[in-house]
């Protein structure tokens, strides 16, 4: 947009500027805004006073500054300018022109920098008139003046709404700092908006005031996805209003249709391009509810229109004190990206400008009220505010007669009276991973970063275990993240299955209606793969004929167990080393939790085959796959595609596909084989989906998407589909007239029945005269009758039952119409993208035991690699006989300040002992008595140590060790992803290496640091290999291969392919560089 700058320069002289033009004293501006004379612009900014020019007037006014200009009317002559300093001899000349009285400026013009003073200096104009002419001369160069067309121009250049528009922000922003009271519909640019930017400038340079801080959150807002979307059909709109111009302006207006002007592509394809390119729109983190909640609640200063990670210094990355309780101070992540990714605050929330707001309790008169108010950052800098755990009397007054406080960045105590705010809650200033840590205040924060950030990487187990030792936010977490089914409806449960859980809501029927309340279906997700291949299943947790209230948990998801949080499982944990194993993190596990499946997670990754029209013909889906033995093929169907339930591993055909071969010159042999088995015989290349190497796991599902022109067994399946549909839907309706009957026979019972007749076919269906009684409508079917014309002779009886009747119908019909469109769905066929045929997607699942390589952390960052897998009875063990079920090393914790696992550790081995669950919040949790109180009630020893024995020996440890439950989780970083090994595989295109990375099947780089070290062996050799055939020595490679085949020695090596690249390079440069062989 259009930018208007003001700026003060090193002389103390008020400039302004718009648009990169010429700079115009702001007192030209001022006068051009109606203050033509200079005692009116210096009226805006000081006070005065009149003096009368006696000796005891003439003494005040002497130093002072004048506020007027005072000319003689006899000669012209200027006796005093306006901001003069007043002299003995200025006053004399006064005196002596018959002046009486001056009117001076108030204020200590020892300090004033005499801002306006000095600008007049450089100001030429004297009048309005002359200040429009200047501005008008300096945007409009060389047009006709007249002071209609100059008032016009500086109109529209400063206060017109479309072209200085500050938006509703802008607006509050301008009013908050320079304490206008301006509405905040009026977006434009106002004339008081200039003076009082002129009046904080001069203040500033006077040392009042305070400068802006860019990292301030009043400073800062935040754009939602709404605001992004929005701005970005404005810029849809303005293109597509754009475009209709231009059509109409070649189109003949009387005869264009407005399907020939508007095309919507214009504004759909900025918003597909947002969601598909941007670098704000994201793929979502499933790895486990927390993930996707986190990642939901994510700030970014990233992306378009905000800051690069190259450009961010510290200042903006640093944890600012309006933070609190908005953004949190901990959960971000580590590495470039640290401080300009965060996460908001449990309590915080965005307001409808876009700043972020948090909330806290009003307190008068010392005594906390129970009023919530939200205030933003500017309004939390002018009040002290309590912290949550300060103590209360019975009353909700303050206990303590000085109360330490939160103003801006200080924390001074101040008394009890002064405070007017307290915190909401301990957990305010922290985000929902962070609040999840017990004994987070114990931790040091760079740790309590890593552990708000690993517990993001959990994945949801099999067996799903609540930690013992929580912080009351589990259920919380598990609710709002969505991963916990909760029932709307109140009710009893009818139904219960893996696949949907059914509710009969409460009917309360009121008078004559038909009071129906169709039941609740809750249908269940099972075994869906996430975006990052963890499973997505649903388990109902209630029981056929429980009553349950609307919110209540109906159904854990993936990572909850009984409506909250479990990502990991209570490990019983000895801190002490074992025979180095558990060496610089390393964590040593027993063999029980790998039989028992403990840490066993469900993954389902999916592969998909597209089918295309190539160049040379169809490519097509089939079991006849040319070089393949039968046997090799026995897990696939007729169609050529794994059957469900089939084990697979790596190598293994999952989808036959053939592709056809290019036209090639034949060969007379080939044209007799040809001749004699046909056509088919050899024109065909194997293009199959194989599964990758590595993978070993159950296929669960199998899906064929195409075009309209479907295979037998697509038609099948769509058979299969359709007949279940109906069979809902029929059930639905069937349940409905059930419950019309029951209604209409409790209504007209007694009542005498009318002649009811088919519509259609007029057959009689209910004869006249018949007394209702229960039964009397079970083979009767009303839909189908001319039940408007009346059902029975009581009138008002019968307004009651048509009243049911009209209500079931349109019940009937709502159902019907929504099978219609379900239908027309499945029959309408997939969307492919162009060019392909058809796509065939399996889904396979696959069981991860705990494995060596795998890694596993805590809630407070202490991470490690699991190293060794030890068999129960050789792990160290308790008197009762209790093997440990992990050992971790001690040395761990001192350097690492994460004493939070401690304390875990304590209490959750008295909390598991005595069978309870703790839960202790952040900032608000156990202290060390009372720990020690539970591990006494439990019948342990305080100190939390005990003497364990060697398994391998059966002899005791020399020192008691410490032991105790800690909750842990097995990270994303599985080793089954990353281990990886290749012998021949795809070659780089122009410098013929090998490629690097699992994904492209690459090898290991051996890189300067490897050739130093073959370099100080002397293995010359084995260097010369590495450096040619085992890398880009392409003739090379294949007299290898040759020669080891033959069980020949292996020849010298030839040129590398990345030497010709380097001659090749050198040659296009213009050198002639030529390689000559001695």
């Amino acid at each position: 947009g259009s930018w208007v700058e003001i700026n003060l320069d090193i002389n103390d002289m008020m400039w302004l500027s718009s648009d990169g033009r010429k700079k115009l004293p702001i007192t030209t501006f001022l006068r051009a805004l109606g203050y033509s004379n200079d005692e009116d612009i210096l009226k805006l900014f000081y006070e005065t006073e009149k003096v009368s020019l006696t000796a005891k007037g003439s003494a005040k006014a002497i130093g002072r500054l004048s506020a007027q200009s005072l000319v003689d009317t006899d000669s012209g002559e200027v006796l005093l300018t306006a901001s003069e300093e007043i002299t003995e001899e200025a006053i004399e000349k006064l005196r002596e022109a018959g002046i009486k009285e001056v009117v001076i400026l108030i204020g200590d013009m020892s300090k004033d920098a005499r801002v306006i003073g000095n600008t007049f200096k450089k100001d030429t104009t004297r009048s309005t008139e002359e200040a429009l002419a200047k501005i008008h001369a300096m945007v409009r160069t060389g047009e006709a003046l007249t002071p209609e067309i100059a008032a016009t121009v500086m109109q529209k250049m400063f206060f017109d709404a479309k072209r200085c528009d500050l938006g509703e922000v802008g607006r509050y922003m301008l009013n908050n700092r320079l304490k206008l009271s301006v509405p905040l519909d009026h977006t434009a640019l106002e004339p008081q908006d200039f003076i009082a930017i002129v009046r904080y400038l001069s203040r500033l340079r006077n040392g009042e005031g305070s400068i802006d801080d860019i990292d301030h959150l009043g400073n800062r807002r935040a754009r939602t996805v709404g605001e992004l979307l929005e701005n970005l059909f404005s810029v849809g709109l303005a293109r597509v209003a754009r475009t209709i111009r231009e059509r109409l302006s070649l189109k003949d207006t009387e005869k264009v249709a407005p399907t020939e002007l508007i095309n919507a592509r214009t504004v759909s394809s900025v918003v597909d391009t947002f969601f598909g390119s941007s670098q704000l729109s994201q793929f979502m983190d499933q790895t486990n509810p927390l993930a996707e909640l986190t990642h939901k609640r994510r700030l970014s200063a990233l992306g378009p229109g905000g800051l690069t990670r190259e450009r961010a210094g510290f200042e903006v990355r640093d944890v600012h004190h309006t933070h609190y309780g908005r953004i949190c101070p901990i959960e971000t992540p580590e590495g470039p990206n640290i401080g300009l990714i965060a996460s908001l605050a449990t309590y915080a929330r965005i307001n409808h400008l876009g700043f972020l707001e948090t909330p806290y309790r009003k307190v008068e008169h010392a005594k906390v009220t129970d009023t919530i108010v939200f205030l933003n950052a500017d309004e939390e800098d002018q009040y002290h505010i309590a912290q949550a755990n300060e103590k209360l009397t019975s009353h909700s007054k303050f206990e303590n007669e000085h109360v330490k406080c939160r103003f801006r960045s200080d924390y001074p105590s101040v008394d009890a009276k002064r405070i007017e705010y307290m915190d909401v809650s301990p957990k305010q200033l922290v985000s929902v991973a962070a609040s999840l840590i017990p004994f987070l205040e114990h931790d040091d924060a760079n740790r309590a970063l890593m552990g708000s950030n690993m517990q993001r990487q959990a994945v949801p187990l099999l067996v799903t275990d609540p930690p013992v030792v929580g912080t009351g936010m589990e259920a919380r977490a598990a609710l709002d993240s969505g991963a916990a089914l909760i029932t709307k409806v109140p009710g009893v449960v009818i139904e219960v299955d893996s696949s949907h859980i059914t509710i009969q809501p409460d009917i309360k029927i009121k008078g004559d209606e038909l009071g129906y309340v169709e039941p609740a279906i809750y249908s269940l997700i099972k075994f869906k793969r996430s975006n990052q291949d963890t499973c997505i299943n649903y388990k109902p947790i209630v029981d056929i004929g429980e009553r349950v209230n609307a919110g209540d948990v109906i159904a854990d998801g993936p990572g909850v167990h009984g409506g909250e949080l479990a990502l990991g499982y209570n490990c019983l944990v000895a801190f002490m080393p074992w025979r180095g194993y558990n060496f610089e993190d390393a964590i040593i596990i027993n063999e029980q939790l790998v039989e028992k499946d403990i840490f066993t997670s469900v993954h389902i990754e999916e592969y998909e085959l597209q089918v295309r029209d190539t160049k040379r013909g169809a490519e097509e889906i089939t079991r006849e796959i040319p070089n393949i033995a039968e046997e090799e093929l026995s897990h696939l169907d007729e169609l050529g595609i794994v059957m469900t339930g089939t084990e697979v591993e790596a190598g293994d055909v999952l989808v036959g596909k053939v592709t056809p071969k290019g036209e090639t010159e034949l060969s007379p042999e080939e044209r007799l084989l040809r001749a004699i088995f046909g056509e088919k015989a050899a024109d065909v290349r194997d293009a199959s989906l194989k599964a990758p190497p590595g993978l070993k796991g159950i296929v669960i599902d199998t899906k064929i998407f195409s075009r309209k022109e479907r295979s037998e067994e697509a038609k099948k399946r769509e058979k299969a589909d359709i007949t279940a549909l109906k069979k809902r839907y029929n059930e639905e309706i069937k349940h409905i007239k059930a419950f019309r009957n029951e209604r209409l026979e409790s209504v007209l019972e007694g009542a005498t029945t009318k002649t009811l007749k088919n519509a259609e076919e007029g057959t009689l269906m209910l004869r006249a005269g018949q007394k209702f009684k229960k039964g009397t409508l079970d083979d009767v079917d009303i839909s189908l009758a001319n039940w408007q014309d009346g059902i029975c002779s009581d009138a008002r009886v019968d307004k009651k039952a048509l009243k049911i009747i009209q209500e079931a119908e349109q019940l009937i019909e709502d159902r019907q119409e929504r099978l219609e469109i379900e239908l027309d769905k499945i029959s309408r066929g997939s969307e492919l993208p162009p060019g392909v045929k058809q796509l065939v997607k399996v889904t396979i699942a696959i069981r991860r035991k705990l494995s060596v390589g795998d890694k596993m952390a805590g809630r407070h960052g202490n991470k490690g690699v699991v190293a060794k897998i030890v068999p129960a009875e050789d792990m160290p063990h308790m008197e009762d006989g209790t093997p440990v079920d992990i050992i971790l090393n001690p040395l761990g914790v001192p350097s690492r300040m994460n004493v939070g696992q401690i304390l875990e550790t304590h209490l959750g081995w008295a909390a598991k002992t005595t069978g309870h669950y703790m839960a202790t919040p952040v900032f608000d949790g156990a202290n060390l008595d009372e720990i020690k109180g539970e591990l006494r009630a439990a019948g342990l020893p305080e100190s939390g140590k005990t003497t364990l024995y060697d398994g391998k020996s059966g002899e005791s440890f020399d020192n008691e060790i410490t032991v105790g439950f800690i909750y842990m989780m097995k990270l994303s970083h599985l080793v089954d992803d990353k281990i990886h090994a290749r012998s021949i595989g795809p070659y780089s295109l122009v410098t013929q290496q090998p490629l690097g990375g699992k994904a492209q099947f690459g090898g290991q780089r051996f890189g300067e640091m490897e050739v130093w070290a073959m370099e100080a062996y002397g293995a010359a050799y084995a260097l010369q290999e590495m450096l040619t055939v085992k890398s880009d020595d392409v003739v090379g490679r294949s007299k290898v291969y040759e020669a080891i085949v033959k069980g020949e020695n292996p020849p010298e090596p030839g040129v590398p392919e990345s030497f010709n690249v380097l001659v090749k390079e050198l040659r296009s440069l213009g050198l002639d560089v030529e390689l000559v062989e001695k």
